[in-house]
């Protein structure tokens, strides 16, 4: 395989020539530089190793390397040439005030760089269900956010992925009183943060959607139960009830309020592939 080099603006631009069974297929590739806001985190850190292999530039902005999006600090020199920006930060408290100023705050900072910056496609990870659990602060400082991206008017994709694995034991903490975890034994269809990653970094590259797409894991489970096989995993004594009024996130949940409304990109990670993993893998 040889390649042929160019520079055009901000991305660059590969011309692969790939041998094939009768002929040589010539690909074009478009390398472009993605700034991941949030880059060292669970997904953040995951995607920029992904776009990376890629060959693309993937820079990761958080307080750690000296970007504040809620001050704006550092935003400037870290979207400077480019084409793609990727927000998967996260509020670091929940509580209804400090969770709304989080993501209204920093998203409307991100917004205001990355239009002087140029940037042609604007991508945020949300949730499942956001537009759905009304009653929740959290999902309502995500809406607020998602409002916010849409009528900015710089072309955008945001992702609504469902729960990651990697939080159940967090979810069974928040449930748990004494011994005993409740929780409603609604439908929900978790994935790994993997095939999170996997998924953003796909919408990432592609064009804008100027809408959502959604990502779940390959499997539909009870909430109760999925929560009762993680503890079992583990050799937690902890005993699970299912509590139909049990809350999620400050809200009530109907049935399908955590599952895709409709046709959803799915990850390949199943749940117990995911918990035979050693700890430090996933």
């Amino acid at each position: 395989m040889t390649d042929v080099m160019a520079t055009r603006g901000r991305t660059r631009v590969c011309w692969l020539v790939v041998p094939t069974e009768s002929a040589r297929t010539v690909l074009h590739v478009g390398i472009m530089k993605l700034v991941i806001i949030g880059g060292t985190g669970l997904i953040g850190s995951k995607l920029v190793t992904r776009l990376t292999e890629q060959g693309h530039e993937a820079v990761p902005a958080s307080p750690n390397t000296g970007v504040n999006t809620l001050t704006g600090e550092g935003l400037a020199d870290a979207l400077q040439g480019a084409s793609v920006v990727v927000d998967v930060s996260n509020s670091p408290s929940f509580e209804e005030t400090a969770v709304m100023e989080f993501f209204t705050t920093s998203t409307r900072n991100l917004l205001e760089y990355a239009a002087a910056a140029g940037v042609r496609h604007y991508v945020a990870l949300s949730v499942v269900g956001t537009e759905r659990i009304t009653d929740s602060p959290y999902l309502r400082a995500k809406s607020a956010q998602e409002r916010l991206i849409t009528r900015a008017g710089i072309p955008y994709s945001i992702v609504h992925a469902t729960q990651f694995f990697e939080f159940i034991m967090r979810i069974a903490d928040e449930a748990t009183d004494g011994t005993t975890v409740r929780l409603p034994p609604v439908l929900i269809q978790p994935m790994a943060a993997d095939d999170v990653a996997t998924a953003v970094a796909k919408v990432a590259v592609g064009p804008p959607v100027n809408g959502t797409v959604e990502v779940a894991g390959p499997q539909v489970f009870r909430f109760d139960e999925l929560i009762r096989q993680g503890l079992a995993a583990r050799n937690d004594g902890r005993t699970v009830v299912a509590d139909p009024h049990a809350q999620y996130f400050g809200a009530e949940l109907s049935e399908r309020s955590l599952i895709p409304a409709g046709d959803a990109r799915r990850g390949n990670i199943r749940f117990e592939e995911w918990l035979n993993q050693p700890v430090l893998q996933r």
